[in-house]
C-alpha cells in the first residue's frame, strides 16, 4: 500500500530548463588556427583543432572565438612547461563543456550521441594491431 494521493494520469515533468540546449554530435568544419597566434607546441595546435571542431562551437560568435584562441595560448605555454596554468586552462574549459560533468552542469546534451559514439570508432583486429606494432618497433 502506497502512502499519498494517487498521481495525476498526466503526470508531466515541469523541471525543463529553459537555457537547456542539444547538440548534434557531428563534428564540425571548425576553423583554421590563426598563424598569428605563434603556437608552437604540437598539444596546443591539436588542443585548437579538437575544439574548434567540437559540436559546442556551433553557435559561437567571434568572442567566444577569441577566447578559445586566449586559452590555446595557455594551453601552448603548458605544454612548454609552465603547469602552473593548469588551473587556468581547466576553468576556462569548463565553460565550453569539456567533461561530461561540466555539460550536466550547463544542461547541454548531444541529440545522437548512441549513434556517433557506434560510428566514431573503427573496428580494429589483432592483426590491425600487431602490423601498427611491427612498423613502430621496425623503425
Amino acid at each position: 500500500m502506497t502512502r499519498g494521493p494517487k498521481p495525476k494520469d498526466n503526470a508531466v515533468r515541469r523541471n525543463n530548463h529553459p537555457h537547456a540546449q542539444t547538440l548534434s554530435s557531428t563534428a564540425q568544419e571548425g576553423r583554421a588556427l590563426p598563424p598569428g597566434l605563434g603556437i608552437k607546441t604540437a598539444g596546443a595546435k591539436r588542443f585548437w583543432k579538437t575544439w574548434a571542431s567540437a559540436p559546442q562551437t556551433q553557435g559561437w560568435v567571434e568572442t567566444d572565438w577569441a577566447e578559445l584562441e586566449i586559452t590555446t595560448k595557455l594551453v601552448d605555454a603548458f605544454y612548454e612547461g609552465d603547469t602552473r596554468l593548469a588551473g587556468e586552462i581547466r576553468q576556462r574549459v569548463a565553460k565550453w563543456g569539456a567533461t561530461t560533468e561540466d555539460r550536466a552542469r550547463l544542461r547541454m546534451s548531444f541529440e545522437d550521441q548512441d549513434q556517433a559514439a557506434e560510428t566514431a570508432v573503427p573496428e580494429t583486429t589483432t592483426s590491425d594491431l600487431d602490423e601498427e606494432l611491427f612498423r613502430l618497433l621496425s623503425d
